[in-house]
């Protein structure tokens, strides 16, 4: 239950802090007082997109604030836990913020927690639910009268069981029409495809084999460099002529062991060197070695380049660097012709699977169908009653079901029909209504969900257009009822017969100050409801008639 807005600098709005209670409320006000700005308010709070126009003119920042009183409410608690907006009062309070700037930057936040608009939405339409005149436009959409049905029948699970197995055929439908085209490409491009991986495969490529071909490249080809440097590093440290290096170090170590007795470092000094002997002698020999290894080969040459120049023109070809990925466009080659080679083997498969999984869908949908006409009785019932009051005494509405093929919404065509009189045929309520028809039928089928699902918000922005009078009355009265349902219901109206019966009644007025044109809000007193509901009766000119009927509609 909405239990306090707060709105600044919004539109006309500079300040308004709106207590509210539950049961059924009402807000009256002359056109273009500022009643639709509210409106606008709670659509930011809902998620709608904003607008930094919207922002009072001069001021830096609007702010939007909702108090909520949630305790109870499971299934919202479910979803703040789920997404960490939890309130610091143990899940009895949710309050919703909206901030706009003037440069345009939009913030939104839950319990004071920062969350995105779609959050926002989520969590607000289970708070609040908020019926304007162009949604009486919903009469005529199908999804909103297979909804309705859906509510009544409380299709909730089957109905989230159907869009499972429907998604996972449209799936099927999705991966059977790519194969097809897949398969007609592949066709058309057989040949092409044949030809590139029978070359790969030609090439038998072995990952790791340019780097080693690259490297034996480099060395035949600097072959003579290469063993004249090994030579001469051999000849340094090791030679026929003169002292080399080994012959050097083992020189030192001999010295060394000749004053070991009477310089005590020597020994150690000696086991260094000797150290050092060993591997000098050791690399002398590899070196050796590999001296006699290289060798100037000009057809070895010949031949790792040319398997070089394989490998790079098939890079090049499939625009790839390595031979690791001319191995993967190897193989995803090989797959592309193995499916053309079983395409028919596949797609039939495929045909088989999406076939098995719309009878699935259809099975469910049928439990739903099955389902919605139960319920679609006990709304056309329950719609005559409604409406009979509501100075319809010939009434008559009725549900008409066709088949459709398989869709989101299962396989049933709904239309909702409707005539006022005793004669004549029943045809779609959007087609044959008045205008203040459809706000009864709207007004009914609210109540009808109402009761049904737990609407904790309602407000109703002038849902009485087209009606006055009696009826008036008795739609204020199904308002009344609604909010007596633990629900709080705010009814937007111009007609006093309605604005008599809420049990709080505030009044939305512009008024002028030195700088610009401000709209208030204010919750009226007894006197001033009387007061208010005279104006509304007579018009700006008080008369003690419309003062005597003010206090007799408020009883």
């Amino acid at each position: 239950m909405l239990k306090n807005l707060h709105i600044e600098n919004y539109a006309l709005i500079e300040q308004l802090d709106m207590d509210l209670y539950s049961g059924f409320s009402v807000i009256t006000g002359e056109t273009g007082a500022g009643k639709s700005i509210i409106l606008g308010a709670i659509g930011l709070l809902l998620g709608q997109r904003a607008d930094s126009k919207s922002i009072k003119a001069g001021a830096k920042k609007c702010v939007i604030e909702a108090v909520f009183d949630v305790e109870g409410d499971e299934q919202l608690a479910a979803l703040l836990a789920e997404n960490d907006f939890n309130d610091d009062e143990g899940g009895r309070k949710c309050i919703i913020r909206r901030e706009l700037t003037a440069a345009g930057k939009s913030r939104a936040f839950i319990n004071d927690i920062p969350a995105s608009l779609a959050q926002l939405k989520e969590v607000g339409e289970m708070l609040i639910d908020v019926h304007s005149q162009h949604k009486n436009l919903l009469l005529g959409k199908e999804d909103f009268q297979l909804g309705i049905l859906d509510v009544i029948a409380g299709n909730a699970e089957l109905l989230e069981s159907y869009k499972s197995e429907y998604k996972q055929y449209k799936l099927l439908c999705k991966q059977l029409e790519e194969a097809i085209e897949e398969l007609k490409n592949g066709r058309d491009d057989e040949d092409y495809l044949r030809f590139q991986a029978d070359q790969l495969a030609e090439a038998d490529l072995t990952d790791g084999e340019q780097e080693e071909l690259e490297e034996e490249s480099e060395t035949l080809e600097h072959a003579e460099e290469i063993k004249t440097a090994l030579y001469g590093a051999l000849g340094n440290l090791q030679s026929d002529e003169g002292m080399d290096a080994v012959q050097m170090v083992r020189q030192s170590i001999s010295q060394l062991n000749g004053i070991a007795s009477v310089f005590a470092n020597a020994d150690e000094l000696s086991n260094r060197l000797d150290s050092c002997y060993i591997e000098l002698k050791d690399i002398a020999s590899e070196i050796e070695s590999q001296a006699e290894d290289v060798e100037y080969n000009p057809q070895r040459l010949e031949q790792v380049n040319d398997r070089l120049n394989t490998i790079y023109t098939l890079q090049k070809k499939h625009n790839v660097d390595t031979v690791a990925e001319l191995l993967e466009v190897q193989k995803d080659l090989e797959d592309k012709l193995a499916r053309i080679d079983n395409s028919d083997e596949y797609v039939e498969e495929l045909r088989k699977q999406k076939d098995a999984q719309c009878e699935k869908a259809n099975k469910v949908a049928k439990q739903l169908s099955k389902a919605r006409k139960k319920a679609a009785a006990e709304v056309e019932k329950a719609m005559i009653d409604k409406l009979l009051p509501l100075g319809m005494p010939n009434v008559r509405f009725g549900v008409e079901f066709g088949e459709t093929e398989l869709s989101a919404n299962g396989v049933d065509a709904v239309q909702f029909l409707f005539n006022a009189n005793k004669s004549g045929e029943m045809k779609p309520v959007s087609q044959i209504a008045s205008g203040g028809e459809i706000a009864r039928v709207m007004l009914s089928l609210k109540a009808l969900v109402a009761g049904a699902v737990k609407l904790p918000t309602i407000i109703f922005d002038e849902i009485d257009t087209g009606v006055s009078g009696s009826i008036a009355e008795k739609m204020a009265k199904i308002m009344q009822e609604m909010g007596e349902q633990n629900r709080q219901v705010i009814s937007i109206t111009h007609l006093p017969q309605i604005a008599a019966m809420g049990s709080h009644h505030y009044k939305v007025y512009k008024e002028d100050n030195d700088e610009a044109t401000v709209s208030h809000i204010v919750e009226l007193s007894y006197d001033e409801r009387i007061t208010e509901l005279a104006h509304m009766l007579s018009g700006e000119t008080l008369t003690q008639a419309a003062l005597d009927n003010a206090k007799e509609l408020m009883g």
